[in-house]
């Protein structure tokens, strides 16, 4: 079963403003916040459904791939799972300003984004964008791709958290654990207040008592990861599919960025792409064309043979239903447009003009605009209408 439409899902319109989405998504998440339904798993899954949703349609570029190219443009791609967030922590940490004072605790995370109005930052890797370039028959078909990215890891030696072994975080000692300090100033116009990200642990509210001797702290170094994903059937150029969690590890146990994959495609030799449609140009002598014939023609999956009719005329344009490409969001199959093009002969013999000569002077040589076929536009015109 597929994903839900994340517009259903938060329950708004598909032109509703970022103002509606917050207030739709903040309703979902008070009534379905885990203090408030201890123990019931599907409330807890339509609170990360409401999250995920909202996650992609209060990001511009996230709302705009995704109403171009549904869940395959924002993550469908990685096969599902849930976009941008690892585990409950990290929703409470993006979402914390929405939920605000209307939320107690949960699993501890209380201290963090509970009704005392602490905010601790939580750190978070920067994205990774990569090209790749497929063929039509991957594009077809849909593929799995498998890549080695050079990008920064969890640091094997602390596990991703910038301690020493046998070190502890402790509570920073200027911020007492809030990853903010106040300061209050007197003006002419009274006292003013300015919070600020503490200057001593960078926002996270704990600080390091031994450093990691790898990573200094940071929790990350430069490594490697073969990353494998599939790419759905029916991408066209310059689309880009985002990959949750794939991107550069966080410092010190944060969230992972998203990988951005970039399509390009390989141009076909022969095939030319229009759409969900395919274009062949055949061409055929005259004599076949007042004859008839068959030409065998490539397809996506291989090679094909096709009847042409006595008479048939310049072109004339046959189609192959259901020969083309499928549309990225399940929406049917294109087809295979082949082009009828006559080939002319430059070079004659001193005899092939002598029988060119006699033929053109039967009437069944001479143009009849009473059986005129149809023009090129008005051809096309039928075909796309």
């Amino acid at each position: 079963m597929g994903k839900r439409d994340y517009y259903d899902i938060l329950g708004v319109s598909r032109n509703a403003s970022k103002d509606e989405l917050k207030k739709a998504y903040r309703k979902m998440a008070l009534k379905y916040h885990p203090d408030k339904n201890p123990g019931d798993s599907e409330a807890e899954e339509k609170f990360k459904e409401a999250a995920e949703a909202y996650e992609v349609l209060s990001d511009d570029q996230k709302r705009s791939r995704y109403d171009q190219f549904g869940h395959a443009g924002v993550g469908g791609a990685s096969g599902g799972g849930f976009s941008g967030f690892s585990n409950m922590e990290d929703i409470f940490s993006t979402f914390g300003d929405i939920f605000g004072g209307h939320f107690g605790s949960f699993s501890g995370f209380g201290d963090s984004f509970g009704s005392s109005g602490r905010r601790r930052r939580v750190n978070r890797g920067s994205n990774l964008r990569v090209k790749v370039t497929l063929n039509l028959n991957e594009i077809a078909h849909g593929v799995e791709k498998k890549i080695k990215l050079h990008k920064y890891v969890p640091c094997p030696a602390c596990n991703g958290t910038g301690a020493e072994k046998g070190s502890s975080k402790t509570t920073c000692p200027t911020c007492h654990g809030r990853g903010q300090t106040t300061r209050v100033t007197n003006t002419f116009l009274g006292q003013m207040q300015t919070t600020s990200t503490c200057p001593t642990c960078g926002g996270e509210g704990e600080i390091i008592a031994h450093k990691c001797h790898v990573c200094h702290g940071n929790g990350i170094i430069k490594g490697e990861e073969v990353v494998s994903f599939k790419i759905p059937a029916g991408v066209t150029e310059g689309m880009q599919l985002s990959i949750s969690g794939k991107g550069n590890a966080a410092a010190r146990g944060g969230i992972p960025g998203d990988l951005l994959v970039v399509i390009e495609e390989e141009r076909h030799p022969e095939l030319t792409r229009d759409g969900i449609n395919l274009l062949y140009d055949l061409y055929i002598s005259f004599t076949d064309a007042a004859l008839g014939t068959s030409e065998e023609i490539p397809t996506i999956d291989g090679k094909a043979r096709i009847k042409i009719a006595p008479g048939t005329q310049g072109g004339k344009v046959l189609r192959l239903k259901g020969k083309g490409l499928p549309d990225v969001n399940g929406y049917g199959r294109g087809d295979l447009l082949v082009n009828i093009n006559i080939w002319t002969p430059k070079n004659l013999s001193k005899e092939e003009k002598t029988m060119l000569e006699k033929l053109s002077k039967s009437p069944n040589f001479k143009p009849n605009p009473s059986s005129k076929d149809k023009s090129y536009f008005e051809r096309m015109r039928e075909f796309f209408s």
